[in-house]
């Protein structure tokens, strides 16, 4: 079912020209959220997908392609890593009204270099048994000290978090946000590791009673035998950031600066963006589409509703940099 990395890779790159048919795509997302798309998509076009599953190393391997590549496509998740394929000069900009209808304008480039599909909340999820409702409401909540020894977390450098930091610093500045990461990493019950999931089963486990994480991991440990267990030892509370929203991040699709099938690379693009295959790929990932009356399947919206924060993913990118040192400057993961 997985696609390995050396034999796409190698498929891809072999020096054949571009056929009118086809589309060449390098994928962070793993292969079965993907392949329901493509195949209706190859059923309703005739065009052929070929996907390259990476793991990591899609920037240094377009780099290193330059303009010999044979992507047309990046498929990924996070702002951090669709504003990184930017600033590398490996995008081009796309204007397609189609994609403009079906993408609001905070999921997506202002330049039109790459396009939401999907989003998915950066939560707290917290004990049924030792957190009472109402009790945390904020993210600025997490630095209070009534939490001393209570919150579990991933790595401070991890996209997720550098990315919630990074709305922090949009919304109160670089010197209040250096103050709360001291004031979380002082109410930290263990030292930051592991994945979301971990998180979840260190409560489960007592080790701590709130943490943060992205909603779809819920979606993903109640269809585990072994790990729905977890997922039921914790309520989803949507916090804001205060006098805002929800902080969200995307799922995002970009075509490459030197797409050899650019024709083909915008059809599928817009297929993507259409409220029908959304749904399809939020539904594979526990995930929310942001198509104008698309909505989430059942499980998703019975963990609640929120209202998103609306500042475009593209200014947040912009503070990468300056949160990712204020986490090295309080030694957060230390």
């Amino acid at each position: 079912m997985f696609l390995r990395l050396t034999t796409a890779l190698t498929a891809l790159a072999i020096a054949a020209p571009a056929f009118a048919e086809e589309i060449n795509v390098y994928s962070y997302r793993q292969p079965e959220l993907i392949a329901p798309l493509t195949d209706a998509f190859t059923a309703e076009t005739g065009i052929k997908v070929n996907v390259a599953y990476l793991k990591k190393g899609m920037i240094e391997r377009l780099q290193a392609e330059g303009t010999r590549s044979p992507a047309d496509m990046i498929l990924t998740t996070d702002i951090s890593r669709l504003a990184a394929a930017v600033n590398a000069g490996l995008t081009q900009p796309v204007q397609s009204e189609t994609l403009s209808e079906n993408v609001p304008e905070s999921y997506r480039d202002p330049e039109g270099h790459w396009w939401g599909l999907t989003t998915r909340a950066r939560i707290v999820y917290a004990s049924k048994d030792r957190v009472a409702e109402g009790d945390i409401t904020t993210y600025e909540d997490l630095a209070d000290p009534k939490w001393k020894g209570r919150i579990c977390t991933r790595s401070g450098t991890h996209a997720y978090t550098i990315a919630l930091v990074s709305a922090m610093i949009e919304h109160h500045g670089s010197d209040y946000t250096q103050t709360w990461l001291e004031g979380v990493k002082a109410n930290l019950a263990r030292k930051p590791q592991g994945n979301d999931r971990a998180q979840v089963k260190a409560i489960w486990s007592g080790e701590c009673d709130i943490s943060l994480g992205n909603t779809y991991y819920m979606g993903k440990m109640l269809s585990d035998e072994e790990q729905k267990v977890w997922a039921d030892s914790v309520n989803v509370v949507f916090p804001t950031f205060e006098g805002a929203g929800t902080h969200v991040n995307v799922s995002g699709v970009a075509m490459t600066k030197s797409a050899p099938n650019k024709d083909n690379a915008l059809k599928m693009m817009e297929f993507l963006a259409s409220p029908k295959a959304q749904e399809i790929y939020a539904e594979a990932n526990f995930e929310y589409p942001i198509a104008p009356g698309t909505q989430a399947i059942d499980l998703v919206k019975s963990w609640g509703s929120f209202d998103a924060d609306d500042v475009n993913l593209m200014t947040l990118a912009g503070h990468r940099a300056d949160a990712l040192k204020l986490v090295e400057t309080v030694d957060f993961d230390g």
